[in-house]
C-alpha cells in the first residue's frame, strides 16, 4: 500500500459529511451500492475459475448490493422524486475510497485469495459505518429505519467476505477482535505517523542541506532545520485534523491523528537537523547524511510491515525520492 500525501490537501474542496442533506445521503448510498455491486461481480469473474466457491459468495453479495440499491431508489422516489443528485464517495471529505479493479488483479496474483477477502471485508465494514452514522443524522423515520437496516446488513456481509461459513466460536471472535484492533491501530497511529515521518524526513532535506552547503555554518543550518521541522509539524498536524473527522473512514479521533502526524513530521525533520549542533561542518554533514539513511530505511520498514508494501517497491520509492531531494538541496546550496 503506497501512502500519498496529495489527497490530504484535496480533501478541503470536498463536502463535509455533516453538511449532506437526507436526499444527498440517500443519493450517495445509491451510487456507492452500484459501485460495490460492480466490484463484487468483477471479483467473482476473477475468482470463478480457481476459487468457484468464493466466486459464488461474491455473486450473492453483488445481488444483495443490487437489492439495497433498489430499496434506496424506491425510498428516494417516495421522499424526493425521480431526480437523484449526482454525488459520489469521492465528493465527500473523509469518505472511504475504492481501489481500481485492475489493482485487485495484481493483488490476487501477489497475495492470493486472502488479499481479496480482506479488501471485501474492509468494504463492508466501511459501508456499515456509513449507514450507522447516516442513520443517526436522519430525522425522517422511514429513512432512519432503512439506513439502520442496511448498516446491520452490511455488517453481516463481513463474515461472508472472509468466507466465514462456519458458526463463530469464541476463538473466532477473539481473532476477529484482535484483527480489528490491529487495523484500528494502523489507521489511527501508523498511517498518520508514517505520513508525518515521510513529510518531515523528505520535505526538509532540501532546505536544510541547501542552507548547509550555501553557508557552511552549522548554527545557521540548525536554526533553519529547526524552523522547517517545527513549521512542517504544525502544518501537517492541522491538515490531518481538518482533512477527515474519522466518522465515515473509521480512522479514529482527528485530534489523536493530528498530534501523531505533527510529532512525527517534526521528528522526521529534526533527525537530520540536530547533527548541526556539532561545530565542525563536515563532521555534522556526514552525521546528518547517515541519519537520513537511517530515517529512509525506517520508513521503508514501516511501509513493508504495516502497509504491506513489497520491500523492493518501498525501498525504491522512499530511498530514490529521498536521494533526489537530498541531491537537489546540496546542488542548490553549492551553486
Amino acid at each position: 500500500m503506497v501512502l500519498s500525501l496529495v489527497p490530504r490537501f484535496a480533501d478541503f474542496s470536498k463536502r463535509r459529511f455533516d453538511d449532506l442533506s437526507e436526499q444527498e445521503i440517500l443519493a450517495l448510498a445509491i451510487s456507492s451500492e452500484e459501485d460495490d455491486g460492480r466490484i463484487y461481480i468483477a471479483y467473482a469473474d476473477m475468482l470463478r475459475e480457481t476459487y468457484p466457491d468464493s466466486a459464488k459468495i461474491f455473486e450473492d453479495m453483488a445481488e444483495e448490493e443490487d437489492q439495497h440499491r433498489r430499496w434506496l431508489i424506491d425510498l428516494h422516489r417516495e421522499k424526493f422524486g425521480e431526480t437523484i443528485p449526482l454525488i459520489r464517495r469521492e465528493h465527500v471529505r473523509g469518505f472511504y475510497s475504492r481501489k481500481p479493479i485492475w489493482l485487485a488483479r495484481g493483488q490476487l496474483a501477489a497475495g492470493g485469495i486472502e488479499t481479496i477477502r480482506r479488501q471485501a471485508a474492509d468494504m463492508e465494514a466501511q459501508a456499515a459505518r456509513y449507514y450507522a452514522a447516516a442513520a443517526k443524522r436522519a430525522s425522517d423515520a422511514s429513512i432512519r429505519k432503512l439506513l439502520g437496516d442496511l448498516a446491520r446488513a452490511e455488517a453481516g456481509h463481513i463474515g461472508a467476505a472472509m468466507r466465514a461459513e462456519k458458526a463463530h466460536t469464541p476463538q473466532d471472535v477473539r481473532e476477529g477482535e484482535e484483527a480489528e484492533q490491529q487495523r484500528q491501530f494502523v489507521l489511527t497511529y501508523v498511517q498518520p505517523g508514517l505520513a508525518g515521518l515521510i513529510d518531515g524526513s523528505v520535505s526538509t532535506l532540501a532546505p536544510i542541506f541547501a542552507t548547509a552547503f550555501a553557508t557552511q555554518n552549522t548554527t545557521t543550518t540548525f536554526l533553519v532545520g529547526l524552523a522547517a521541522s517545527v513549521g512542517a509539524g504544525i502544518s501537517m498536524g492541522f491538515t490531518e485534523v481538518a482533512s477527515d473527522d474519522g466518522i465515515i473512514s473509521g480512522r479514529g479521533s482527528p485530534m489523536i491523528r493530528g498530534v501523531v502526524t505533527g510529532i512525527m513530521t517534526a521528528l522526521g525533520g529534526l533527525g537530520h537537523a540536530l547533527p548541526y549542533l556539532i561545530p565542525d561542518f563536515w563532521l555534522a554533514t556526514y552525521v546528518a547524511i547517515a541519519v537520513v539513511i537511517v530515517e529512509l530505511l525506517v520508513i521503508t520498514w514501516i511501509q513493508h510491515t504495516y502497509m504491506e508494501t513489497p520491500w523492493v517497491k518501498a525501498l525504491t520509492q522512499i530511498v530514490l525520492g529521498g536521494a533526489l531531494v537530498l541531491g537537489a538541496g546540496m546542488l542548490i546550496g553549492s551553486g
